[in-house]
Parts: structure tokens; C-alpha cells; sequence
């Protein structure tokens, strides 16, 4: 191994395999990642479900997720690979109506505005694209279970070019396009803590007691980033905890016919979408109390799904799939989100301490994001805007120092 580098990454996630590209896109620097896990996607960007959605609520978050989404759409040109393993799944993200207000419409002009390709669907056009879909804006029974008679009348929020990507297809192709680029990736490789001479990053020192010298050292650690705050001693006021997130997977019956997009169910409370093929249906939360189990130690927590979230979500996905058989197996597991329990924002970029960059608390949206925060941290280390890739967000916006966002909700969706 090096001892040295021009920028030590530590977390080989999608957001510090981001950056490592996003760097070597625009400088001649040597770069160093380094990760604990034993190989790619053990960190929280293995368990993502990886969805590409442009909807948030604030523009600026809009623009960083057209950026990444606008990078995986355009994959190969990225990688300079002209055949990755993954490839974007344009499906398109489809936002269920809860029956409230005329949202749809508004949101479809403001996303417009913004140069993202949204329909607003009517009931019949909902049955007309996705026949397996129900319209009901009727909420399903949590309590009894009971079924209802649905009842249609609201429109739908389609983003014409959302979707998904494969996580564990989308880092390994980061990794060999990277390494491919000189930067040295390195799994089994523990940080123990980051060397400061006065108030400048001066490298860090591996578990073993081995160190590398650097000038500007990333922490990317997802659940495990507050060690380094800690250890630096760096007051970081932004409370960051490792949150439980539960995900539920089923094989897709032949009951279930025509195309399914990416759903987002604000009635049921759930998010689901098609795997392998479309042969596979994998169902989450979108709500915030599904996302308040803090995880202590990061490296010991339940990683299958609970009982009682096993029967809930497939009970909403039944009322949003009335043609799915109560049969076949039924599997989950659990992944982590990094959570700012302030705001559900991330910060990223510069702190207090020369050299030293953060990019940690993206509270579940760190997929859809990562090559737009990769394109951040480049530009502030390197100095440097590329032609290609870049975005047009000011770093302030997720900024260290920030004030907090101000949202309606700290879930998922904010």
C-alpha cells in the first residue's frame, strides 16, 4: 500500500466510490478508498433499494437528484465503459394519489419547470398503463386487516424518466472504472483514526498502525462516520445515528399482469418496485416511524425483517395489487440508514478542519444522490468544475456549517 495519496476516501459506498470518480474525472491526484467490509456493498448501499426519484421538496434536492439520476441514465458515458454491469432501469416513479388535494398538478408544474419530463394520470389512464394497479384513495385497515370497497376519483403523479438502478451492479462498476483510473481501492482495511498537525489533516492511521499521508481525507464511513467526529474531537452538531431500515421481497405471481413502475403508495405508506427482471417485487416504508430504530453498534443488528412489518406492508401492497395471491414465500432483510435526526439531510463538503470532508447523514437518499455529491466534494477538493457530471448546487445548501432545512416530515420522502 501507498503511503501516501493526495486524497484518502474512507467508505468504498456509493458515495465515496462517487467521489473517488468524480476526483479522478477532473485531476491528476492519487486517491486511496478504503473500507472495514470484506468486499463491496456490506455498508448501507448494499441493502438500498437503489429507487431514482426526482420529487422532493426542495428544489435544490430536485436538482441533485436530476443530476445523479441523469448520470446512471447515461452510465457508460460515465464509467467510459461501454459495457457496465448495471444499467438504469427507466421505468418511470409513480406516485399514487392519498386523495388529498390536487397535488399532482401542482408538483407536475413545478417539476416541469425544472426540466424533469412528469404526466399527472387519471384513474383511467392508471388502468390503462398499469392494469394490476388499483386507483382506491381509500386508506387500507391497519388495525383489523378487513377489506374495503375501493373507491377511485384522485389523479396520479408519473416522473416519466425515474427508475431504478441494481446497488450491488452500480458499486462494482464504480470500483473497476476507478481502479481502471489508478485509484487504489482497499477492502479489510479499518481506519483507526484521522492525523491532524494543528488544525490540518495530515493523513490517517490504519487499525494495523500503518499511516498515510494526505492533505485531504474524506469521511464517507455511512453508520460508522461518527467514530472520526469523535475521535477528532470535532464538535459536529448534527445528531447522526444508524437507523434500521426493513425491506420486504416476494417472487411476482403470473396474477400480476402488465407493467409495474416504481410506486410510491402515500395511502399504504410503502414504496415498491420490480427486481430481477421484473420476476421479483420488493416492498419498503415510506413512513417516519418505520425509521426510528437506532442502531448502537453498526456492526451488530437484526438484518432480517420483523413479523409485524412483514404483515402490515404486505397488507398494503395487497390493497394496491388486488390481483395478488395470498400465497408463495415472503423474505426480508434489514439495512442502515445514516439518519440527521435535525433535518434528514446530508451535510457534505469542507469543516473546521483543513482538509477534512464530510459526506454522511443521507437518511436514505444517498443513492440517487451519489454522483451529484460526488461531483460536490470534487469541486471543493480539487478546486475544479468539469464539463461533464458537475452540479449546478451551491455547496452552501448541505454545507457543515448550514442552518437546519426546515421539512414537513423526517422521512424517507422529505
Amino acid at each position: 500500500m501507498k503511503s501516501s495519496a493526495d486524497v484518502v476516501i474512507i467508505g468504498a459506498g456509493i458515495i465515496g466510490m462517487c467521489t473517488a470518480m468524480q476526483v479522478s474525472k477532473r485531476s491528476s491526484a492519487s486517491i486511496i478508498v478504503l473500507d472495514k467490509g470484506r468486499g463491496p456493498g456490506e455498508g448501507s448501499t448494499g441493502a438500498s433499494s437503489a429507487i431514482c426519484r426526482h420529487k422532493y421538496t426542495h428544489q435544490q434536492m430536485v436538482q441533485l437528484a436530476k443530476d445523479g439520476i441523469s448520470t446512471y441514465r447515461a452510465w457508460s458515458e460515465f464509467l467510459d465503459n461501454r459495457q457496465p454491469l448495471a444499467e438504469f432501469q427507466k421505468m418511470g416513479v409513480l406516485w399514487l394519489s392519498d386523495g388529498a388535494t390536487d397535488w399532482p398538478s401542482l408538483e407536475s408544474n413545478r417539476l416541469n419547470d425544472m426540466g424533469i419530463r412528469v404526466s399527472v394520470l387519471s384513474d383511467q389512464d392508471l388502468k390503462d398503463h398499469y392494469p394490476a394497479l388499483s386507483p382506491c384513495i381509500v386508506s387500507p385497515d391497519f388495525k383489523t386487516g378487513e377489506d374495503h370497497r375501493c373507491v377511485s376519483g384522485g389523479s396520479h403523479l408519473l416522473e416519466v424518466d425515474g427508475g431504478y438502478m441494481d446497488p450491488a451492479d452500480t458499486l462494482q462498476d464504480l470500483i473497476t472504472a476507478s481502479r481502471d483510473r489508478g485509484v487504489e481501492v482497499r477492502f479489510r482495511t479499518e481506519v483507526n483514526r484521522i492525523l491532524v498537525e494543528g488544525d490540518k489533516v495530515s493523513g490517517i492511521e490504519l487499525d494495523s498502525g500503518t499511516q498515510i499521508h494526505s492533505r485531504s481525507v474524506v469521511n464517507a464511513a455511512g453508520p460508522w462516520c461518527n467514530h472520526f467526529f469523535e475521535e477528532l474531537g470535532l464538535k459536529n452538531p448534527w445528531p447522526l445515528v444508524a437507523t434500521r431500515a426493513q425491506i420486504l421481497y416476494l417472487d411476482r405471481p403470473e396474477e400480476v399482469i402488465g407493467a409495474l413502475p416504481v410506486c410510491v403508495d402515500l395511502l399504504g405508506g410503502i414504496y415498491f418496485r420490480t427486481q430481477n427482471q421484473g420476476q421479483q417485487i420488493i416492498v419498503g416504508s415510506i413512513l417516519e416511524e418505520d425509521e426510528q430504530e437506532i442502531v448502537v453498534q453498526p456492526d451488530e443488528f437484526d438484518r432480517m425483517a420483523d413479523d409485524i412489518f412483514t404483515q402490515t406492508k404486505l397488507h398494503a401492497l395487497h390493497h394496491r395489487l388486488p390481483s395478488l395471491p395470498y400465497r408463495g414465500k415472503v423474505g426480508g432483510y434489514s439495512g442502515l440508514y445514516t439518519t440527521n435526526l435535525t433535518d434528514v439531510h446530508p451535510i457534505v463538503g469542507r469543516t473546521p478542519i483543513d482538509g477534512f470532508f464530510v459526506a454522511n447523514g443521507f437518511s436514505g437518499h444517498g443513492f440517487k444522490l451519489g454522483p451529484a455529491i460526488g461531483s460536490l466534494l470534487a469541486q471543493a477538493i480539487t478546486g475544479q468544475k468539469s464539463t461533464d457530471f458537475d452540479t449546478s448546487v451551491d455547496s452552501e445548501f448541505l454545507a457543515f456549517d448550514r442552518l437546519p432545512i426546515q421539512v414537513d416530515s423526517k422521512s424517507v420522502l422529505a
